[in-house]
């Protein structure tokens, strides 16, 4: 459950940022409200995760928004990802799944 809170968070996140960029790019002035309330629920999303910190929880969610990013180029912007890419993101996902699933006392 917790992962598809950090997957629903990152899509809240990355659909928001797409938001802003659109109005503040394209002069759609009309997309701030939209973008504001989907970033508040991203927000609102990563704090359900259970995590015992703020900060450990930004970390675990920093692998998947770079997987999710990746995957918001391919699929919206028709951006083919590179192998640089996919490392990049594979590099990201380990180091998120140490911070998640390392042994804690």
């Amino acid at each position: 459950m917790t992962f598809l809170l950090f997957f629903a968070a990152a899509a809240f996140e990355i659909g928001g940022c797409y938001l802003v960029w659109m109005a503040a790019r394209q002069g759609q002035p009309w997309l701030w409200l939209p973008a504001l309330a989907a970033l508040g629920l991203f927000g609102y999303l990563l704090s359900l995760t259970g995590l015992d910190s703020a900060g450990r929880a930004f970390a675990v969610y920093g692998g998947i928004y770079i997987l999710a990013s990746i995957a918001f180029m391919a699929g919206f912007e028709g951006v083919r990802p590179d192998r640089w890419d996919l490392i990049g993101a594979g590099l990201a996902l380990a180091g998120a799944a140490i911070v998640y699933f390392a042994p804690r006392g």
